[in-house]
């Protein structure tokens, strides 16, 4: 073999190795790569699973202290009902829409029971707005309503001598009034009460909506058709 073809051949041999020992490292690499890519996944699952458990866990949290809140106001513990009321409000997003809107009916109830009915109106607006059939809700926020008739009626009495502030009140009146009945109109419909009548028609006479006091029996025939009187969490 001359000597030029033995170079070739030693170059050869040299390159041949290398390549070799370079694809031996590529693959290895490959293999580690997807071994890192196992792992990754591995944890990235097991962080997944921590938090779907840990999602659970909380609603599951949630729920109990929502059970504990109902307990509460079944035996009559006024105070534990307020703080597990106002603690549970910032978390009751987190639970089932049905115990849900039941939560807010009940935590109304506990606030316009404490003297607090400014802060019990949103709370039953809500359960109005989700369940307009609930006559028991509408009966509530009647008569809170009626309070904000009679708080502005009592103004208009002192105000008859400033013009403005009269014709402000007065329309501020009659929304009242209207709000009033809308929601009074129902409780009447589906729960029938002669001192509730008696309101109804006053309001009417009170804000001269003539329209409204002659076709009252036919809207509450109407609006009796479809009431719902127990919410329930299932």
């Amino acid at each position: 073999m001359s000597w030029i073809k033995l170079i070739k051949f030693e170059n050869f041999t040299r390159n041949y190795k290398f390549f070799t020992e370079l694809t031996a490292c590529l693959i290895k690499l490959v293999n580690h790569a997807a071994m890192l890519k196992k792992i990754f996944l591995l944890i990235l699952s097991s962080f997944i699973g921590l938090a779907v458990y840990a999602q659970s866990s909380s609603a599951d949290s949630i729920y109990n202290r929502y059970l504990d809140f109902n307990l509460a106001r079944f035996q009559g513990e006024q105070d534990k009902v307020l703080e597990l009321g106002e603690t549970l409000l910032p978390n009751a997003d987190k639970l089932p829409e049905k115990a849900r809107i039941n939560f807010y009916f009940s935590i109304g109830k506990m606030y316009e029971d404490n003297d607090q009915r400014s802060k019990a109106l949103p709370y039953y607006e809500k359960v109005a707005a989700v369940v307009p059939d609930y006559y028991v809700v509408h009966r509530a926020l009647g008569y809170l309503y009626l309070e904000k008739v009679k708080e502005i009626e009592g103004k208009l009495n002192t105000s008859s001598n400033d013009i403005t502030l009269n014709r402000q009140l007065t329309i501020a009146y009659n929304n009242a009034v209207k709000m009033a009945l809308s929601h009074l109109e129902k409780a009447q419909a589906c729960d029938p009460s002669d001192e509730t009548l008696a309101i109804i028609k006053t309001l009417y006479k009170n804000i001269k909506d003539d329209y409204g006091l002659n076709s009252l029996d036919s809207n509450l025939k109407e609006l009796g058709k479809n009431c719902v009187d127990i919410l329930s969490d299932r």
